[in-house]
């Protein structure tokens, strides 16, 4: 009996989280669908009344915003996958611990982690190298996080010693283990270090104000223009209510921009809960 509550209470725990969840996303769905006049009467909930499309269409007709998310796309997808090489790159010498200096590199690792030069200095170094104003400042500066790192370099040890060994009896070398054993058996962890990769990168958009020029920020950057009321989409509105025509738009930018990395979550959700629980399991 105490079990049957026990579970009762975590499915309803769940259940209640769940709806926390998708209860603003779907007002914000309703409210980019619904027509001008049901906004401003606050008939809407969380069904749209009066199907409306001006929104989506009115976003669509701006070209920032479609260079925007290009630019998004362009940012995740390079960027995430400059960031899994080089993560690979350094995550398997630091997995073995024979490695002479494997314990002060780790130990470097976890310092950076928690400590950093701070937003100056990293602009300074930044331009210096001369990457502000081009997408490299985008990609480059956060290509290796330490947390994935050591999220990958955990899983790695998992990985039976012997496996190698017997390959560089046949012959095999590091780069060879490394592209022909280990990566096809870290499928897991590097989805898993690949989906908060892009997730980053999506979001972004702190590091676009501060390092690129207009025609290169990120959509998050437009969103966040929207949302501050500094982009000038009321104006298109003619004579009608701007105040309820931002909120409409605001809420199809939000579901635009949102809606492509929750669809991608799904299809990775196997090897995101598989490469955080092996992972952090030796044996």
């Amino acid at each position: 009996m105490g079990s049957i509550l026990l579970d009762f209470f975590v499915y309803l725990v769940m259940i209640l989280v769940l709806l926390a969840c998708l209860a603003p996303f779907i007002y914000m769905i309703a409210v980019s669908l619904s027509d001008a006049n049901a906004i401003i009467n606050n008939e809407v909930k969380f069904i749209p009344k009066g199907i409306n499309l001006d929104a989506y269409k009115q976003i669509f007709s701006y070209p920032n915003f479609l260079r925007a998310y290009g630019n998004t796309i362009f940012y995740t997808t390079i960027g995430t996958s400059i960031s899994l090489i080089l993560t690979t790159l350094f995550a398997y010498p630091l997995s073995k611990p024979f490695l002479r200096g494997q314990e002060i590199a780790m130990k470097v690792v976890i310092f950076s982690m928690f400590f950093s030069g701070g937003l100056i200095p990293n602009y300074l170094l930044i331009s210096k190298l001369g990457l502000t104003g081009t997408r490299w400042a985008m990609l480059l500066p956060f290509a290796i996080n330490q947390f994935n790192l050591i999220i990958l370099i955990s899983f790695l040890k998992t990985i039976p010693a012997e496996m190698e060994e017997a390959a560089l009896i046949d012959g095999l070398g590091y780069f060879g283990i490394l592209y022909k054993i280990v990566i096809p058996l870290s499928k897991a962890a590097l989805a898993t270090v690949g989906l908060y990769t892009a997730v980053f990168f999506w979001n972004d958009w702190f590091n676009g104000l501060i390092y690129l020029n207009t025609k290169q920020f990120p959509v998050m950057l437009f969103l966040r223009n929207i949302v501050n009321g500094t982009s000038m989409l009321g104006d298109a509105a003619g004579s009608a209510d701007k105040a309820t025509i931002g909120i409409s738009i605001k809420s199809a930018v939000i579901i635009i921009s949102t809606l492509p990395i929750i669809i991608l979550y799904p299809f990775l959700q196997k090897y995101f809960v598989k490469g955080l629980t092996v992972g952090s399991v030796k044996g």
